[in-house]
Protein backbone atom coordinates (compact mmCIF):
# COMPACT_ATOMS: atom_id res chain seq x y z
CA UNK A 1 0.00 0.00 0.00
CA UNK A 2 1.18 3.50 -0.71
CA UNK A 3 1.24 6.54 1.55
CA UNK A 4 0.77 8.81 -1.47
CA UNK A 5 -2.38 10.92 -1.38
CA UNK A 6 -4.83 9.64 -3.97
CA UNK A 7 -6.83 12.31 -5.75
CA UNK A 8 -10.56 12.76 -5.06
CA UNK A 9 -13.38 14.31 -7.04
CA UNK A 10 -14.59 17.89 -7.22
CA UNK A 11 -17.31 17.48 -4.60
CA UNK A 12 -17.03 13.96 -3.24
CA UNK A 13 -14.12 12.67 -1.17
CA UNK A 14 -12.50 9.38 -2.06
CA UNK A 15 -14.10 6.61 0.05
CA UNK A 16 -11.77 4.25 1.90
CA UNK A 17 -12.93 1.11 0.08
CA UNK A 18 -12.18 2.64 -3.33
CA UNK A 19 -8.89 4.07 -2.02
CA UNK A 20 -7.75 0.57 -1.02
CA UNK A 21 -8.54 -0.88 -4.45
CA UNK A 22 -6.74 1.97 -6.24
CA UNK A 23 -3.69 1.75 -3.98
CA UNK A 24 -3.42 -2.00 -4.63
CA UNK A 25 -3.44 -1.69 -8.44
CA UNK A 26 -0.76 0.56 -9.96
CA UNK A 27 -2.31 0.47 -13.44
CA UNK A 28 -5.75 1.45 -12.18
CA UNK A 29 -4.25 4.17 -9.97
CA UNK A 30 -2.35 5.67 -12.91
CA UNK A 31 -5.54 5.80 -14.97
CA UNK A 32 -7.49 7.25 -12.01
CA UNK A 33 -4.92 10.01 -11.59
CA UNK A 34 -5.08 10.75 -15.34
CA UNK A 35 -8.84 11.39 -15.52
CA UNK A 36 -10.26 14.80 -14.65
CA UNK A 37 -11.45 15.72 -11.14
CA UNK A 38 -15.00 15.86 -12.52
CA UNK A 39 -14.68 12.34 -13.93
CA UNK A 40 -13.33 11.06 -10.59
CA UNK A 41 -16.28 12.78 -8.92
CA UNK A 42 -18.69 10.92 -11.21
CA UNK A 43 -17.20 7.52 -10.30
CA UNK A 44 -17.21 8.33 -6.58
CA UNK A 45 -20.82 9.55 -6.62
CA UNK A 46 -21.89 6.50 -8.64
CA UNK A 47 -20.30 4.20 -6.05
CA UNK A 48 -21.67 6.11 -3.08
CA UNK A 49 -25.20 6.21 -4.50
CA UNK A 50 -25.50 2.42 -4.17
CA UNK A 51 -28.12 1.41 -1.63
CA UNK A 52 -26.84 -2.12 -0.97
CA UNK A 53 -23.34 -3.27 0.01
CA UNK A 54 -23.38 -5.79 -2.86
CA UNK A 55 -24.13 -3.05 -5.38
CA UNK A 56 -21.40 -0.85 -3.95
CA UNK A 57 -18.85 -3.69 -4.18
CA UNK A 58 -19.90 -4.42 -7.75
CA UNK A 59 -19.58 -0.75 -8.70
CA UNK A 60 -16.10 -0.54 -7.21
CA UNK A 61 -15.07 -3.61 -9.21
CA UNK A 62 -16.67 -2.16 -12.36
CA UNK A 63 -14.86 1.14 -11.83
CA UNK A 64 -11.55 -0.66 -12.22
CA UNK A 65 -12.77 -2.62 -15.22
CA UNK A 66 -14.17 0.45 -16.95
CA UNK A 67 -11.07 2.54 -16.31
CA UNK A 68 -8.88 -0.20 -17.76
CA UNK A 69 -11.16 -0.40 -20.82
CA UNK A 70 -10.61 3.31 -21.40
CA UNK A 71 -13.92 4.68 -20.11
CA UNK A 72 -13.54 8.03 -18.43
CA UNK A 73 -17.00 8.15 -16.80
CA UNK A 74 -19.25 5.43 -15.33
CA UNK A 75 -21.08 3.62 -18.11
CA UNK A 76 -24.84 3.99 -18.28
CA UNK A 77 -25.23 6.48 -15.42
CA UNK A 78 -26.86 9.90 -15.73
CA UNK A 79 -24.22 11.64 -13.65
CA UNK A 80 -23.72 13.20 -10.25
CA UNK A 81 -26.79 15.14 -9.13
CA UNK A 82 -24.66 17.16 -6.68
CA UNK A 83 -22.83 19.28 -9.26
Amino acid sequence: MTNKKILSGTIHNLPDDLRKILAADKEMLAIWEDITPLARNEFICWIESAKKAETRSRRIRRTGEELKRGLRRPCCWVGCPHR
